[in-house]
């Protein structure tokens, strides 16, 4: 209970966000609309293209990638049978929703978070700056933002991508950021004094060195992303989430616990193929 003394905050604080949501969907409506169809068209694009993949070749391409990232026949096998497993399920079509939704949010975080990494390393200033925000990205619980998005944009694919976004652009920001800060300063120094132009130091140089540390970046946004499609099957994300969703609403643990072991395996897929593109490669023989 508060203090007759104390002015209650939260409900100040709660009209105030109310009254701007409000505002923000009655006198943009229009321009929200148009965001929204911008935002779930290419999620759209990409999940037609994965619908439109046979089964046997997704799998197929998948044992292939896995045998060029690593040329491991077991290793091969294994991401193979993760694919298999999802349709054998019956969620082929909920695991490429859900994969698509992935794949855009990830090509944004890296558009995205790629040239703030590279700002922030250039400007300590900006980097202590967006150090708090990617803070509150990161620890505020995606339910406090998810709502005022689906309030703004409507339920569906849009609301979902901007939540994804919001969650997993963080880690690849800072490790980007980090990883450039990380390349020994006489390095840069050499470059510069072989002629090299500041673009072509970051293009050719720096860039490259800071790699390892970018693309660890890469595969956590790719495994945060997983996650927060998950949580948007609540405000009408299609997916995996969605299987999870019905089957709590549904009292039906059969239909949460195989909608489970499909994200499971998803997960497992994307994690492992991550790391084997991403990761360091092994000397061969």
């Amino acid at each position: 209970m508060t203090p007759d003394w104390l002015p209650d905050l939260g409900k100040a604080l709660q009209r105030l966000v109310n009254r701007a949501v409000d505002a923000v969907v009655t006198g943009h409506g229009d321009d929200l609309d148009g965001l929204s169809a911008l935002l779930t068209a290419p999620v759209r694009g990409v999940e037609t293209a994965l619908l439109g993949i046979p089964v046997v070749a997704f799998v197929a391409a998948v044992a292939a990638g896995a045998w060029l990232a690593r040329r491991e026949p077991g290793f091969a096998l294994a991401m193979a049978v993760l694919p298999l497993l999802l349709a054998g399920l019956g969620l082929w079509t909920e695991a490429m929703q859900s994969l698509a939704l992935i794949i855009v949010a990830v090509a944004l975080v890296v558009v995205l978070g790629l040239p703030l990494g590279i700002a922030a390393a250039r400007l300590p200033r900006l980097g202590r700056a967006l150090a708090p925000v990617y803070d509150l990205m990161q620890t505020i619980p995606s339910f406090v933002y998810l709502i005022p998005v689906a309030m703004v944009l409507g339920l569906g694919r849009a609301p979902a991508l901007l939540a994804t976004l919001i969650y997993a652009l963080p880690p690849f920001a800072r490790l980007t950021e980090l990883g450039l800060r990380g390349i020994d300063p006489g390095v840069v120094q050499a470059a510069r004094a072989l002629g090299l132009h500041p673009r072509q130091t970051l293009l050719l140089v720096e860039l490259p060195l800071a790699r390892p540390v970018i693309l660890q970046g890469l595969n956590q946004a790719v495994m945060m992303a997983l996650a927060m499609v998950v949580v948007a099957s609540m405000i009408g994300a299609k997916g995996l989430g969605e299987v999870v969703l019905l089957g709590l609403q549904r009292a039906d643990p059969g239909l949460g616990f195989v909608g489970g072991l499909a994200i499971v395996a998803l997960a497992i897929l994307l994690d492992r193929m991550a790391q084997a593109f991403f990761g360091e490669r092994r000397p061969q023989a």
